[in-house]
């Protein structure tokens, strides 16, 4: 790697908001990891503060107590494995023991987390803090649990030598609502290896390009429910079309995912949206080549979000070669470039219509999937994002 940041002092770096790394259970963990691994590649010491509990889809997914991964120093924080509590406790007793560590810089990520960052700063350490998204506003959360992640903001604003948020909209709230000056680094993504649909077949019948895939947390926010309305309504078109005996072709199956976090009630719920319906399949939490096949062989990745920071499955999905179609929030609009499609967020109608469009186009998708690898990957480099990150340590 030749990654340089005009100096060769070699830092001591914790890290503070994530859950755990190894760990797929969200986007802050997958970016936690990536700049670990790369700063301990480069020859800088980094620390971890994961914290305690199960993984959020189930203890089945927990991992053993390791003490260090790749390099990088695995410990964990003290934490009240309760929703709203979890990442704020561990946040703090996380701060504590940075506070007496021999770090020169904690980096937080996330707004919650942040409610602690004023520790570190006691005892002269330099604090950098990651704004993922606005978490606040994020539907999940209760009135208690969105004061603290507010609170976390402010005192982010307040405390940390830098801030780092993931999209030019993060930044103009930023500026308009405090006056504060953030640095905008986006997210980045690797090249993958394509892989045949094996699993996928085996497990749920999945075959190359006859599914449309959601894949990420489910939580309200993501709009899932959004996409199973649009699906539904879809189908029930077909079924009248069938009917009248205009029918001219069938819709692909639709697969939904990911793991609930935090949000049992949701996933509850979208099942029963889903009904008996055959051709929806949830998988559950996923990672390794499960994951890998899911987005190798989807003929459309769909995310229909209300609200994102910068949303990693879309840098990944794009990375396989998918043609993506998303709400048109500025932090996916962005990220695709000319290289997806958009609807109106939050309109079911206009989302059936794309996703009718996409269906009846296959020449169109083909045309996204063959530019989306070589744009996303060379738009979004995590190689560029830990340069930029270390000159932020190093305040460069």
């Amino acid at each position: 790697m030749s990654t340089s940041t005009g100096s060769d002092k070699k830092l001591n770096i914790a890290m503070i908001g994530h859950k755990r790394i190894p760990s797929r259970e969200g986007g802050i963990e997958i970016v936690v990891e990536e700049l670990a691994r790369r700063m301990v590649k480069l020859g800088h010491k980094v620390t971890v503060y994961n914290r305690g509990g199960h993984h959020v889809s189930g203890s089945e997914y927990d991992t053993s107590n390791l003490k260090e991964y790749e390099g990088i120093r695995i410990k964990k924080a003290w934490t009240i494995d309760k929703k709203g509590l979890a990442a704020v406790t561990s946040a703090v007793f996380g701060s504590i023991a940075a506070m007496f560590g021999p770090y020169d810089v904690v980096h937080y990520h996330a707004e919650g987390p942040c409610i602690a960052c004023f520790l570190p700063k006691l005892t002269g350490k330099r604090v950098v803090a990651t704004i993922h998204g606005l978490d606040h506003k994020r539907a999940k959360w209760g009135k208690l649990a969105s004061a603290i992640i507010m609170q976390g903001e402010k005192n982010a604003v307040k405390y940390a030598d830098e801030i780092i948020v993931l999209s030019e909209g993060v930044q103009k709230y930023f500026k308009d609502i405090y006056n504060r000056d953030t640095v905008f680094i986006p997210n980045g993504v690797n090249r993958p290896e394509i892989k045949p649909a094996e699993i996928i077949t085996e497990k749920w019948g999945l075959k190359k390009e006859d599914y449309i895939l959601y894949l990420g947390r489910i939580v309200p926010e993501k709009g899932a429910h959004y996409l199973i309305e649009a699906y539904n309504r879809i189908i029930a078109d077909s079924s009248d079309s069938i009917a009248t005996g205009d029918n001219k072709n069938s819709m692909k199956k639709l697969v939904i995912a990911g793991g609930a976090s935090d949000s049992s009630e949701y996933m509850d719920q979208l099942k029963a949206q889903a009904g008996d319906n055959p051709n929806i399949i949830f998988t559950g939490f996923i990672q390794g080549q499960t994951l890998e096949e899911l987005y190798s062989n989807a003929y459309l990745y769909i995310l229909p979000s209300d609200l994102e920071g910068m949303p990693l499955s879309l840098l990944e999905a794009m990375s396989y070669g998918n043609a993506c179609l998303t709400s048109d929030i500025e932090e996916c609009a962005s990220v695709m470039g000319d290289c997806g499609v958009t609807f109106k967020v939050s309109d079911v109608e206009d989302l059936a219509s794309q996703l009718k469009m996409s269906e009846q186009d296959p020449g169109k998708i083909q045309e996204l999937k063959n530019k989306s690898t070589d744009y996303v990957c060379n738009k979004f480099n995590w190689d560029n994002v830990v340069e930029k990150t270390i000159g932020l340590y190093m305040n460069n």
